[in-house]
């Protein structure tokens, strides 16, 4: 067995959903690791930067298998950090890399490997950010498959990089080269005003929506914006699960000047644009933001009200697993007599599964896509 082989057999996704057919290293991890060796074996210590690396084949490879000395890392989402974490353990590399923020990811780096993200504004703020602080001679190594990969990528890239060139596709995947950094101002956060809600949202390239408000969100803005939600009280605690840019935290903290607002996503963009969509709308005063897995950082019965509108997609696929994770969150930390606000897809008809998980649930708007529950706690 080869050291490559050795080395990514002991990876895992945990704490993410472990499966046959869910691989901890995919073609993609390898290819960059490829294509970047002999750019790899020049760099020192420092010079080498990892961006959304999934489960941490490319900082571990990077290290065990081309001689990389103190990685920097930057993961957007959070179980990509924690699984990280355990593969460093279990591989004997922990204390060789270190967790950093996307702005300072990439200082002074003359390699940086990446993830590319489905989002083209992603993109984007990663390239910003890495060229804003890399060195001169700095080769950003940018990987994805192919069938997720278009022209638009060389086009963004291309704005913040004077070369951009792509290699040979392996295993259906395929690399993006680019070089020659053009350092220039950031473009996020970006915010929009929406008149009709009365909000402003600011969003970070890896926010879902971007500064949009989905249809939703929307139906559930409607819904709550018609409910009196007396059961809250004037000095209660509300928390918005899976916050994204955080418009239901920031609505909520519009409306009740007394509520203490706590908005929890897993997403650092998400954390970032929630915070700056609450600056936008004068109540940051008012809303906590954290980034945590499932509001694992709150106490359970320590809220009265939870807003949600869970994630139902993953790729082209309609699932109900990161739904399922939220709504367990919920039930765990409403207090009894406590209610959840969320909204589905209508053809999944979510209503008995959020009565056994939550409590006694009553439908309080439906419409032809979306459907709006609230669900008190037992």
């Amino acid at each position: 067995m080869t050291q490559a082989a050795e080395l990514f057999a002991q990876l895992r996704r945990a704490p993410d959903v472990e499966a046959p057919e869910l691989v901890a290293v995919d073609a993609t991890d390898r290819l960059l690791l490829d294509e970047a060796a002999a750019a790899l074996a020049l760099c020192g210590p420092g010079e080498v930067a990892v961006v959304d690396d999934s489960y941490g084949a490319l900082t571990l490879g990077a290290v065990a298998l081309h001689g990389a000395v103190d990685v920097r890392v930057a993961q957007d989402l959070l179980v990509g950090e924690r699984a990280l974490v355990r593969n460093a353990e279990r591989t004997g590399l922990t204390g060789t890399y270190r967790p950093v923020s996307l702005a300072e990811v990439a200082a002074g780096a003359r390699v940086v490997l990446v993830q590319a993200p489905k989002a083209l504004d992603a993109l984007r703020e990663i390239a910003e950010a890495v060229a804003a602080v890399a060195a001169p001679d700095v080769s950003v190594f940018v990987g994805g498959r192919v069938k997720h990969m278009t022209h638009a990528m060389n086009d963004v890239l291309g704005a913040s990089f004077g070369e951009v060139s792509a290699t040979l596709a392996r295993q259906k995947s395929r690399v993006l080269v680019a070089r020659g950094p053009r350092p220039g101002p950031s473009s996020f956060p970006r915010c929009q005003d929406h008149a009709d809600l009365g909000l402003t949202v600011c969003a970070h390239g890896a926010a879902f929506a971007g500064t949009k408000v989905d249809i939703g969100t929307r139906t559930l803005l409607e819904a709550l914006s018609a409910a009196d939600l007396a059961g809250v009280g004037p000095a209660g605690t509300a928390l918005d699960l899976g916050a994204g840019t955080g418009v239901l935290a920031a609505a909520l903290a519009r409306r009740f000047p007394g509520l203490a607002v706590v908005a929890a996503d897993h997403s650092a963009g998400a954390v970032a644009s929630t915070e700056a969509t609450a600056r936008a709308n004068d109540v940051a005063d008012r809303i906590r933001v954290v980034r945590d897995d499932a509001a694992d950082s709150l106490p359970a019965a320590s809220v009265d009200l939870v807003v949600c509108n869970p994630p139902f997609h993953v790729g082209a696929a309609v699932v109900t697993t990161a739904a399922d994770r939220l709504f367990d969150a919920a039930a765990r930390v409403l207090r009894p007599g406590g209610e959840l606000w969320t909204v589905y897809n209508s053809a999944l008809r979510y209503k008995s599964a959020l009565g056994r998980t939550v409590g006694p649930t009553r439908v309080v708007r439906q419409t032809p896509k979306f459907t709006v529950t609230a669900s008190t706690r037992r």
